[in-house]
């Protein structure tokens, strides 16, 4: 499991024409089953995603394809960590910790 953290790197009004795109790419990762969640900060100076995949590098691929890195209006960081808890409803994104 990751959270990834978007923080932009240009004012809103560049990071606003690159919208829609970024809206077009993140739904192609829902319909992937990567994404299960995302948002805008408050205040709006980036934004924050869940995502589900199998290593870091798989992340960085993704990330990498966001029109809003081509863009450069935002930089990623990008954080692992393994969900042993949930709420009913990501019963099935729960971990088992390593032995």
């Amino acid at each position: 499991m990751f959270v990834l953290e978007l923080t932009y790197t240009a004012p809103l009004e560049r990071v606003d024409e690159l919208l829609e795109a970024h809206l077009e790419w993140l739904d192609a990762q829902y319909e992937e089953g990567v994404f299960i969640a995302s948002g805008r900060k408050n205040p709006r100076d980036g934004g924050v995603i869940l995502a589900v995949g199998d290593d870091r590098a798989c992340m960085e691929r993704i990330t990498a394809a966001d029109p809003f890195v081509a863009g450069e209006v935002c930089t990623y960081r990008i954080t692992e960590f393994i969900m042993t808890r949930t709420v009913p409803e990501l019963t099935p994104y729960q971990q088992q910790l390593p032995s």
